[in-house]
């Protein structure tokens, strides 16, 4: 027999719905030079009844190819200058429009798109794609209430050769891995940071100067390093720079990147830490 439980007796904790990577890209044209900015965007929205999910009443539903007409329409009317006041306007149109809507999120991430330069002569309308992580932002508004705004760098691949170690680490039967003084530290970042009350804030001078505390503080001086005993010390110390010049609330991942040395002996061949194998990513 097929049981089928009451609604009367569930409560429904999450009735968020939306259309997820919605992808474009939008150019400003300022005579012969061109501006772009080309992004993935997620949206999410709550309503104020379950009606659809209880009942199959889908009078209230807006539709998901609805929310992604608006972020296309949005993006030709007002533009995309910063990816966080994008997804603000995302919030503000969806929750002035629909008195139903009780509840917005809007995920806007940004494809890095650098402008070329040629003898130092930027191009007007070239542009090259540059792996130096991924600029996202999520804001978030209920009706009656004001905007939230979290930023973030994620993708961002860094490497130093030397001045890494690992060492005096708690030992018992199961721990195989050696010391080590003289490693490659490989990671790939993912750190994001919220703002408070998302008035007069310049989004891009922000994003700037964490993305230029990662590097800093993952690398050290240029001449010279500075020595990391531990992955988790390393975050700290990038944690820690970003926290003296941007107070904000910050989260910071380093998922590891592995090179063990290999032997290279069985070809008559020495290696001094010079050629690695990637074991783990």
């Amino acid at each position: 027999h097929t049981f089928y439980q009451d609604n009367n007796d569930v409560e429904v904790l999450n009735s968020e719905y939306g259309k997820n990577v919605i992808k474009l890209l939008r150019i400003r044209r300022d005579g012969k030079k061109h501006c772009i900015k080309e992004v993935e965007v997620c949206v999410h929205i709550r309503l104020d009844s379950v009606n659809e999910y209880l009942h199959g009443d889908n009078s209230a539903v807006i539709p998901t190819d609805t929310m992604k007409n608006i972020v296309l329409a949005l993006a030709k009317c007002k533009g995309i200058q910063i990816i966080e006041q994008f997804a603000l306007d995302i919030c503000n149109h969806l929750i002035s429009s629909y008195c139903h809507v009780v509840y917005v999120k809007a995920y806007v991430q940004e494809v890095p798109w650098r402008r070329l330069e040629k003898n130092g002569i930027p191009h007007v309308h070239s542009f090259i794609c540059v792996p130096e992580g991924i600029r996202f932002c999520e804001a978030e508004q209920c009706q009656n209430g004001c905007p939230l705004v979290i930023s973030g760098i994620k993708e961002l691949k860094l490497k130093k050769t030397t001045q890494s170690g690992f060492q005096g680490f708690h030992r018992d039967k199961y721990t195989t891995i050696p010391d080590r003084t003289d490693r490659v530290l490989s990671a790939e970042l993912f750190c994001k940071w919220s703002y408070g009350v998302c008035q007069d804030i310049d989004f891009d001078c922000v994003w700037d100067t964490v993305h230029e505390c990662v590097l800093e503080a993952f690398s050290g001086p240029p001449d010279c390093g500075e020595y990391s005993p531990c992955h988790q010390k390393t975050i700290n110390n990038i944690q820690m720079l970003i926290l003296a010049r941007v107070p904000q609330e910050i989260e910071v991942t380093l998922n590891n990147i592995y090179y063990d040395v290999i032997d290279l002996e069985k070809f008559g061949l020495t290696n001094d830490k010079e050629v690695r194998e990637l074991l783990k990513y």
